[in-house]
């Protein structure tokens, strides 16, 4: 619908991995977010990313040496909507205790959670609320996935 081609989605979790032409991202976020509305009758606040940015998000992922591959629930990256301020990220960084760690680059932040992310405080809501900022988060293994579905 709405113009997109080649429209597949991953797990009933709201990821969607589609192709369109002509538009830009802000453009496209608002399109979907009035589509969605429309026929739910409520807001939905839309993340897009590109594949080169998905390529980016997993080539540059701070925690490699935490073997990656065997940690996909343990490593997760929250979606931010902006990049929040120098000072936002110095009130988050300060919440991080020891042995979970975060990483802000950009929109994204990378979350360790080596005890699981169910028993984090660094959960989603607690990112938006310390940051201001509107985000979704997956684990690394849906954040590769959808990268490897992106590029098809």
């Amino acid at each position: 619908a709405q113009g997109f081609e080649s429209v597949t989605t991953y797990i009933q979790s709201g990821n969607v991995i589609f192709e369109s032409k002509g538009l830009n991202k802000e453009d496209l976020k608002k399109t979907i977010e009035k589509a969605i509305k429309e026929k739910y009758t409520f807001h939905v606040q839309v993340n897009i990313r590109t594949n080169k940015e998905l390529k980016g998000i997993v080539d540059n992922c701070p925690y490699k040496e935490a073997k990656v591959e065997g940690n996909g629930t343990k490593i997760l990256v929250t979606f931010l909507q902006s990049t929040p301020s120098n000072q936002k990220q110095e009130i988050l960084l300060g919440y991080v205790k020891s042995p979970e760690r975060l990483t802000i680059q950009g929109n994204e932040v990378y979350l360790y959670c080596p005890n699981g992310y169910g028993k984090s405080k660094l959960s989603n809501t607690f990112l938006e609320n310390k940051l201001g900022i509107s985000a979704t988060t997956r684990n690394w293994k849906s954040v590769k996935k959808l990268y490897e579905l992106s590029m098809n």
